[in-house]
């Protein structure tokens, strides 16, 4: 007898041999065993994650000579038939090589003929997002009323080329992506079944690589056995798929931590010997920086993967490694070639790194001792934003490394929130005080204390004082905003103006035109001007005009990170 891959024999025969999709079994075994049959069904989903699968076991249910049940006998003549690919009634597309429209209308022209053998005519269309609109069109009006004998099962990996006529008529289905452990433990209950010696950690590989696709994984382990001569060893799948080991992205870490450039190019050069994945390892060198931040943010200094046991990487220097990292992982597609990218990656980690002040380790926060809060600085003033000793920049000018300022000079951070104090109440109003920017002004500066959220402080955001008598405030509202609204938020907004003076208040909102500026409107002002004095101190540095000069660039998008 020919050999059968792995892929094909071990395909599930019925919903309990399924694995990962216990949503989609659960919800089709209870449609099944209590008779409530939709007439399409449409399974969506990645490569190789049971989307067919799952419909050749509904097509045995439904036309099982037991009767339809979620348990189809897998011993009668149809249950083989489906099995084998064989059923008269089953009928099998595959969209993609059958786009046109006159190949649905041929199709759905036997819809009207009741099934050959079984209880009822299934079409199960594979890849249905490959159908052309005509076919669509074809295909719809059978599918919204189809005969009492025909369902239909779709299939696709991408179902947002699906036209919602056709979503909103299917019974839909999103299958998951198999975690990476159930593959591991299927792969091991697999192989010691087909008689296959393995180690753990060569199935660990392999159900990494396959990234959430069983069919994927069982293809690489019938490679990888053929590989290793019928046995499962970590080395020879490693080498097979390209993989790197734990102790190589150590390596890689280790070399980042020391700064040393040498280290860098010669492990990259050892990486393209043996035709590593360098994907895949950038991949691995995110996955071991996010274990790294979570250990830090936890205060788990020994827990920290893939890096030796006097690490001294602080947590500023791992978010910047990240962010540098996922950045080349995007570059992978556009670069000349991997190699080069993973290498540039490295190098810039190099490049970019902290400087010492910053790079000092962040104490374990039950050891944080506590500090006084800085204080608040004034609206609309801000400190000039510090310089890199190594590149002149300053900080403004490189988002992913911007920290708060305790973060950039290394001291510690109190665990425990500041002592607290009872509010200030608001300066009481000048009699004098009559003119608009004044009353402006005045509003702006209560406006920053009041305790208001959602709608209301929204409303209190866009609006301005234009009189005050006594105990009695008018606000004007911006008529752009009036859809925000209600006299429900009249009275938020008068009782935290109440309990911000210290007194009883009477408020009433109006609609129109401001004279004045609004704390909204003086809150864009403020953005503009930092915005276009942050564009002018980079048009103004040496570094970013050498830079423009030199690869004959334009500034063409400045953020200031400080921005209210």
């Amino acid at each position: 007898m020919s050999y059968q891959v792995l892929a094909r024999k071990l395909r599930p025969a019925d919903f309990a041999s399924l694995v990962g999709q216990d949503h989609i079994v659960r919800a089709l075994r209870h449609g099944l065993d209590s008779g409530r049959l939709h007439h399409a069904y449409l399974f969506t989903g990645t490569r190789g994650v049971g989307k067919t699968t799952i419909a050749r076991i509904l097509a045995k249910c439904l036309n099982c000579e037991a009767g339809v049940s979620a348990s189809p006998c897998g011993e009668c003549s149809v249950c083989r038939e489906v099995q084998e690919n064989r059923f008269v009634d089953l009928i099998e597309v595959d969209a993609a090589s059958r786009t046109r429209v006159d190949d649905t209308r041929e199709l759905l022209d036997n819809a009207q003929y009741l099934p050959t053998r079984g209880r009822y005519k299934i079409y199960l269309i594979d890849e249905v997002h490959m159908l052309s609109a005509s076919s669509f069109n074809a295909l719809l009006k059978t599918l919204e009323e189809p005969p009492e004998h025909v369902k239909f099962l779709l299939a696709t990996t991408d179902p947002k080329k699906v036209p919602i006529t056709v979503l909103s008529r299917c019974l839909q289905f999103q299958l998951k992506n198999i975690a990476r452990e159930k593959i591991a433990a299927y792969l091991a209950d697999a192989m010691t079944d087909e008689g296959i010696e393995f180690e753990a950690e060569a199935l660990e590989i392999i159900a990494k690589a396959a990234r959430g696709s069983m069919r994927d994984a069982l293809s690489v382990t019938d490679q990888a056995i053929a590989f290793g001569q019928g046995r499962l060893t970590e080395p020879d799948v490693a080498e097979l798929i390209g993989a790197v080991g734990s102790d190589e992205i150590a390596a890689v870490l280790d070399a980042i931590e020391s700064g040393d450039p040498q280290a860098v190019v010669r492990i990259s050069q050892e990486l393209a010997e043996r035709a590593a994945d360098f994907e895949a390892t950038l991949t691995e060198v995110l996955q071991a920086l996010h274990g790294i931040a979570v250990a830090n943010a936890l205060g788990q200094a020994d827990g920290r993967p893939a890096l030796s046991a006097g690490s001294t990487l602080s947590a500023e220097a791992v978010q910047l490694y990240y962010q540098i990292a996922l950045t080349g992982y995007r570059d992978m597609r556009v670069g000349p070639d991997p190699k080069t990218v993973f290498e540039m990656t490295l190098l810039r980690m190099l490049a970019f790194a902290p400087d010492a002040a910053s790079a000092q380790s962040v104490p374990p926060a039950t050891s944080r001792p506590e500090q006084v809060p800085d204080s608040k600085p004034s609206p609309g003033s801000r400190e000039p934003a510090p310089r890199s000793p190594a590149t002149g920049r300053s900080d403004a000018a490189s988002a992913p490394t911007s920290t708060p300022p305790d973060a950039r000079a290394g001291r510690p951070r109190s665990s425990s929130p500041p002592a607290q104090t009872s509010p200030r109440p608001l300066p009481k109003p000048s009699q004098d005080d009559e003119g608009p920017e004044a009353l402006a002004a005045q509003w702006l500066d209560w406006f920053k204390r009041l305790d208001l959220s959602g709608p209301s402080r929204a409303i209190a955001e866009h609006s301005v004082l234009i009189s005050q008598d006594a105990s009695r405030y008018r606000l004007r509202l911006d008529e752009a905003q009036e859809a925000l609204f209600s006299g429900e938020r009249n009275s938020e907004i008068e009782q935290a103006l109440a309990s911000a003076l210290g007194q009883p208040v009477e408020v009433r909102i109006e609609t129109g035109a401001l004279a004045a500026e609004s704390p909204a409107k003086h809150r864009e002002r403020l953005k503009a001007e930092q915005q276009a004095a942050a564009r002018q101190q980079l048009e103004q540095d040496q570094v970013v005009q050498s830079l423009i000069t030199e690869f004959d660039g334009r500034l063409e998008n400045v953020r200031h990170l400080g921005n209210p």
